[in-house]
C-alpha cells in the first residue's frame, strides 16, 4: 500500500508573502482539481487532562485573521477549547498530493457574524444546530427526529429559524502554517511559515525535513 509520489516540487522562491496567500493558491487548486469538499479540514483539539480529540468539519471562512469553522459551543471541541484554545488544522488533499497544516489558538466569533452565516445555511442545518446537542448521548435515532420533526413543525420552510445562543464560530489565528507536498521517494517539499513579529512580512520561513 505504497504510492509514488511524482508530483511538482515546492521551493521557497515560489511561496507568497504570507501564509494565506498560500493557502489561496492550493485552496484554488484543489477546487480546480474537483476534490470532494476541499474545505473539509480535521480540527485537533486538547482537553485540561491532556487527552487529544479530533473530528473532521468544515472551513467555512477565511482571510488575514484566520480560519473559521462553526459549531455548538456544549460540543467537545468547544469545551476543549474554553479550557485550552490551542488548536490544529489539517486539510487532507490526498489526490493532489498535498497537506496544510494550520496551528493557532481558537476565539469565539461575534454574534452578528455568527447570526449572518446562520441565515445563510439552508433551512434544514438551521433545524439540525437545534435538534442537536452535539457530544451528548441520545437514547435513539428516533429521538433525534422526532426532535428535528417538532422544530420543523415550529419553524416551517419561510419562518425564520433564531439564532441558537449556544452555537456559533470560531477563529483559529494561525501561529504557524506548513505546506506539505509529496516528492518522489519520499522526499517531500514541507516549508513551514511562522509567525514572526521582526520579520518584514510577519513570518519566516524554513524548510523541514521529511
Amino acid at each position: 500500500m505504497r504510492r509514488q509520489y511524482r508530483a511538482t516540487g515546492l521551493l521557497e522562491a515560489e511561496l507568497a508573502a504570507d501564509p494565506i496567500q498560500q493557502f489561496t493558491r492550493w485552496f484554488v487548486d484543489a477546487q480546480q482539481a474537483g476534490l470532494d469538499e476541499p474545505n473539509a479540514m480535521v480540527v485537533s483539539t486538547v482537553d485540561e487532562a491532556g487527552r487529544p480529540s479530533l473530528r473532521t468539519v468544515l472551513l467555512k471562512g477565511y482571510d488575514e485573521r484566520g480560519f473559521t469553522f462553526y459549531t455548538n459551543y456544549e460540543s467537545r471541541k468547544a469545551r476543549d477549547l474554553a479550557g485550552n484554545p490551542h488548536v490544529g488544522l489539517l486539510f487532507p488533499w490526498h489526490p493532489i498530493a498535498r497537506q496544510v497544516i494550520v496551528t493557532g489558538t481558537a476565539a469565539k466569533v461575534g454574534r452578528d457574524e455568527t447570526a449572518a452565516y446562520f441565515r445563510s445555511r439552508p433551512h434544514g442545518s438551521q433545524l439540525g444546530a437545534w435538534a442537536s446537542e452535539q457530544s451528548r448521548p441520545v437514547a435513539s435515532r428516533e429521538d433525534l427526529e422526532r426532535r428535528y420533526a417538532d422544530l420543523a413543525t415550529r419553524y416551517p420552510v419561510g419562518e425564520g429559524v433564531p439564532v441558537p445562543p449556544f452555537w456559533g464560530g470560531y477563529r483559529v489565528s494561525p501561529t504557524s502554517v506548513e505546506f506539505w507536498q509529496g516528492r518522489e521517494n519520499r522526499l517531500h517539499d514541507r516549508l513551514r511559515y511562522d509567525a514572526d513579529p521582526a520579520a518584514p512580512t510577519g513570518w519566516h520561513v524554513e524548510r523541514l525535513c521529511p
